[in-house]
């Protein structure tokens, strides 16, 4: 996730403030998040944040004087809530990063775009010639990426019968496409 830092002026005071957090709670905040969260990029993010709402807050040193920890915990704990529910709503576990190793060579020429419609089309008519539930079997495996028995149990049908529609859609492609793929 790519986040734009806002460049914030903090007083003195807010600044031995956050020094002091730091020192205190980085590594035990870091921990927290990351026991509960995959997304080991955003750790660093979600610590500012707590930090960043500890400061929006005022009268750190008032905290600091009562049960700091617990706040702060509490304030992560808000943090992990926010980051998770954003996550949801942009449906972010979507979405692949660009990797230029793995996507860099594509061609996005007129050309090229033109090549890989038409093949879109043929494949597309291939699969059109496919019995419709042998072409729902093989859609669901290829191209959703769903697991035979998963699957079976959407189609009610076995999970043999998934495994020989697979087998002749499988093998029609190959046969249409001259044994290319």
């Amino acid at each position: 996730m790519v986040r734009r830092h806002r460049q914030i002026e903090y007083s003195e005071q807010d600044r031995a403030v956050l020094e002091r957090l730091d020192r205190k709670f980085r590594r035990s905040l870091l921990t927290y998040f990351g026991r509960r969260t995959r997304d080991l990029c955003d750790l660093e993010d979600m610590v500012q944040d707590v930090f960043e709402r500890l400061l929006k807050r005022g009268n750190t040193s008032e905290l600091e004087r009562q049960n700091l920890s617990a706040y702060v915990f509490e304030t992560a704990s808000s943090v992990l809530t926010d980051h998770l529910r954003k996550k949801i709503t942009r449906r972010d576990h979507l979405y692949e990063p660009f990797d230029q190793n793995r996507h860099g060579e594509k061609d996005f020429s007129p050309e090229h775009v033109l090549i890989y419609r038409q093949q879109l089309e043929l494949t597309s008519a291939m699969l059109l010639e496919l019995p419709e539930e042998t072409r729902a079997v093989f859609l669901l495996r290829r191209v959703e990426g769903m697991k035979v028995k998963d699957v079976a149990a959407r189609l009610r049908i076995s999970i043999s019968s998934v495994e020989r529609h697979m087998r002749v859609a499988v093998w029609h492609v190959m046969q249409r496409s001259g044994g290319e793929q």
